[in-house]
């Protein structure tokens, strides 16, 4: 079975077997809802979806309702290895200084499966929205180790500048389907 992340616009169904939603105010760079599900195939209505080869995961347990966000990204072509892998243990580590971080997950997209130009996906979850767009966004870790690969003025930088962050509401636990 694969775990897959689906972009659908807001007014699409959730398919049987996914579990998702509209994106919340504040997300950039998708089409209006985010859907994720595992199965041998991407769900159907999908306007975009990527298969996930995980990287790492830790479920935090964290009861009812919850934000699940989701980071698409784009590490540049022909990025020094070892460059890739300090930015993937920079992005989890994470959830060590960023205590509002619940469960999380990285994965790299499966471009066996589902070419694509989106390379990793960075998921989290959180208590509220609070959580991400206040603490998250704004911790000294985040600004110190982590946006420093992402910025395009900054040597050594190696994600490139477009981006899906997507944030919804989400009854249960997403991570670990």
């Amino acid at each position: 079975m694969t775990r897959w992340v689906a972009l659908a616009p807001a007014e699409t169904p959730v398919p049987d077997g996914a579990v998702g939603g509209p994106d919340l105010p504040g997300s950039v760079g998708g089409t209006g809802a985010t859907w994720d599900c595992t199965g041998d195939r991407p769900p159907p209505g999908a306007s975009e979806a990527v298969a996930l080869v995980p990287v790492r995961a830790k479920a935090v347990p964290l009861d009812g309702r919850r934000v699940k966000r989701t980071l698409l990204l784009t590490v540049r072509a022909g990025a020094d290895a070892d460059a890739v892998a300090r930015f993937e243990a920079d992005l989890m580590a994470m959830p060590d200084h960023i205590t509002t971080i619940r469960g999380w997950a990285l994965s790299r997209v499966d471009q066996d499966r589902t070419p694509s130009a989106w390379t990793h996906v960075w998921e989290q979850e959180f208590a509220d929205v609070e959580g991400l767009t206040g603490e998250y966004l704004t911790h000294p870790y985040h600004w110190t180790y982590v946006d420093r690969w992402f910025d395009g003025e900054v040597p050594g930088s190696i994600v490139e500048p477009r981006l899906a962050h997507l944030f919804r509401w989400t009854d249960g636990p997403v991570l670990g389907l």
